[in-house]
């Protein structure tokens, strides 16, 4: 094909880190398929973007900021706006539940942070095309959930630690993104905050999340915290 007449994809970056918005424009970059329109480091400036500016693809990390909006919401708003938009999910929350919601909620890929730079530019090439996007060995641990009936947090399938593991089949979204947060740190406010819900509300689905798990208490949630993130190596 002419140079010329190639087609070109165009592509959004969102990020709350700037070293890794410029690690993943110098890596795209080197794709001459490729044009960056923009970098962004809140969902807000991405959404402004958006209302004038055709892009292809957004490549979004699945956790930003706290008082920002990501993760499900992220990629539902999207999704309700610009229905035709392609979401590649980027991030070090690489597990089985959380691809799996991604994908649930609209997401065309997700790739973790650790995987090489080519499989990132193979990744935006393939959503591009309307195709989805999961490297091979997440494939295989999403198959082997689906066969199962269930997704656990921790992506271990070790029959040792599958007494430790929670099952976030029963969770509805929004208490699986309630339950994120908290174990990420933010407190009942801050996610009500996040979300625009109220404190009640958030306090319910924590609640009532925490009942689906078989907890009974906080200190019991963050003892599969520590789990949780030795497994996610965060």
């Amino acid at each position: 094909m002419n140079i010329s007449s190639r087609k070109h994809v165009f592509i959004a970056l969102l990020d709350d880190h700037a070293l890794v918005l410029r690690g993943l424009n110098d890596v795209l970059s080197d794709n001459p398929d490729f044009n960056i329109v923009g970098t962004f480091t809140s969902s807000n400036e991405l959404l402004n973007c958006l209302k004038n500016t055709h892009i292809d693809v957004v490549i979004v990390d699945y956790e930003l900021a706290p008082s920002d909006l990501d993760g499900l919401n992220l990629i539902k708003t999207l999704m309700r706006h610009h229905p035709t938009l392609s979401i590649l999910v980027v991030s070090a929350h690489y597990n089985p539940a959380t691809v799996a919601l991604a994908l649930r909620g609209g997401a065309k890929g997700f790739i973790g942070k650790n995987r090489p730079f080519e499989e990132i530019q193979n990744a935006a090439l393939e959503v591009s095309r309307g195709r989805t996007f999961i490297e091979p060995q997440m494939a295989q641990e999403l198959a082997q959930q689906q066969q199962r009936g269930e997704v656990l947090l921790t992506g271990n399938y070790n029959e040792e630690n599958v007494q430790h593991a929670l099952s976030l089949a029963a969770l509805s979204p929004k208490e699986q993104e309630v339950i994120r947060c908290f174990l990420t740190g933010m407190t009942v406010t801050e996610i009500a905050e996040k979300f625009n819900r109220s404190l009640k509300t958030i306090s319910g689905q924590k609640q009532s999340a925490m009942r689906k798990l078989g907890l009974k208490a906080d200190h019991e949630l963050f003892i599969v915290k520590d789990e949780l993130l030795k497994s996610l190596q965060i």
